[in-house]
């Protein structure tokens, strides 16, 4: 089969690899009808994921048709059309019971990327992304081995297109997780740090859920006219506005700041030059640009909601401001499988319309250039959808 592969930083390839097979009695292989370049792939795209290694396959939303099942899946069939949540979880263990699908104990043979876990468990496997979270190939590929398939795949009724469900993958349930941790509701003043794709769906979740102000901070213009025609969002572009967060508190009553910031950019935001050579050094995990910032705008008393991906140490964290605002921290990879019945619901009403982001359809065949459109924003690039065995003459590029 044709799958999407890492071979050093910068340098992906779609090559010919084996076919997956079942080496579980609760596996199945799906093949894929939809992919999508997450954000989060160009970290390891530029390889800054510890644990990627030559001949990776990428790939962490996506879905398709169940074309063969173990022994033991009950929920699923062949020829169902699913949708495969990013987080591979057990559904049985004492995380999952909780519904934190996202720390399931019982997926990962690798690490995680926690620095000081001590023996605490590593949290879920993930699809694609490296062997801190599991090694499992992922889903840029005609077909993918899915473990866990009482648990994972997630049925979607054929007259919704796939544009409009492979986002509960992924984004459109970490968006709607960040919304519902920031507790927004009517009348909430929110802040977003990011206008990716991340950012834009937590912009759509929080207008849902009543958000009288939504700030947007990104440094693309595109993309903050697009979230201020789409959601009515107030875009500040740090590139002209080098302290967003001075200008948010001047622009809520009472110079009291939002109710709620939103930190979609994670680890490699745009930071300092003190910042981008302690990273080059490996002295620091992560800038922490954003995170001061969010600290910064949001008023006392307020959420810092944090999806955006963190590792190791981070320079300049101002836990003393924080504890001075008493603020609250809620952050963490997805618990996707928690929401998807609720966000399945809501596009199907029509209140969520997750494909309205996407800018370009390509063949798989053409991966390699799509992560090089996506990284550099070029031709005005929101959002990548993969699609196997596409025309290359119906790509919309």
């Amino acid at each position: 089969m044709k799958a999407l592969t890492y071979h050093g930083p910068h340098s992906v390839k779609v090559d010919n690899v084996d076919d997956p097979g079942l080496i579980a009695p609760d596996d199945i292989i799906l093949r894929v009808t939809a992919t999508a370049i997450c954000g989060s792939d160009l970290h390891l795209y530029r390889g800054k994921i510890p644990g990627t290694h030559h001949g990776d396959i990428f790939g962490h939303e996506f879905m398709g048709e169940v074309v063969e099942a173990g022994p033991e899946v009950k929920n699923v069939s062949k020829g169902d059309r699913v949708v495969i949540p990013f987080v591979i979880a057990c559904g049985d263990c004492f995380f999952c019971r909780l519904q934190q699908y996202s720390a399931c104990e019982s997926t990962n043979s690798g690490q995680g990327a926690a620095l000081n876990r001590k023996s605490i468990t590593p949290p879920a496997a993930l699809f694609g992304y490296s062997s801190l979270y599991g090694g499992v190939p992922g889903g840029q590929a005609e077909y993918v081995r899915v473990p866990k398939a009482n648990t994972g795949p997630f049925k979607v009724p054929d007259i919704l297109s796939d544009e409009k469900v492979l986002f509960l993958s992924d984004i459109l349930p970490t968006a709607w997780q960040a919304v519902i941790n920031a507790e927004v509701k009517p009348g909430s003043r929110v802040a977003i740090y990011g206008a990716g794709p991340v950012g834009l769906l937590t912009a759509a979740c929080a207008r849902l859920k009543g958000a009288e102000q939504i700030f947007i901070v990104d440094h693309n213009d595109y993309r903050l006219e697009f979230a201020r025609q789409r959601y009515d969002a107030i875009p500040i572009n740090f590139d002209k506005n080098d302290d967003p967060a001075a200008w948010i508190i001047e622009n809520t009553p009472g110079n009291r700041g939002v109710d709620a910031v939103i930190d979609a950019v994670g680890f490699e935001a745009k930071g300092s030059i003190t910042e981008t050579v302690l990273s080059t050094l490996k002295i620091e995990g992560s800038s922490g640009k954003a995170l001061r910032q969010c600290i910064a705008a949001v008023r006392r008393g307020g959420i810092v909601s944090v999806p955006g991906v963190y590792a190791g140490f981070i320079h300049g964290f101002m836990f003393g401001d924080a504890f001075d605002k008493g603020l609250t921290f809620k952050m963490g990879q997805t618990h996707v499988h928690a929401w998807l019945p609720e966000l399945l619901a809501l596009i199907e009403q029509g209140h969520l319309t997750p494909e309205e982001i996407i800018t370009h359809h390509m063949p798989l065949e053409e991966a390699a250039r799509g992560y090089e459109i996506f990284e550099k924003r070029q031709q005005e690039c929101r959002k990548v959808i993969l699609v196997p065995g596409m025309n290359a003459e119906k790509a919309t590029v």
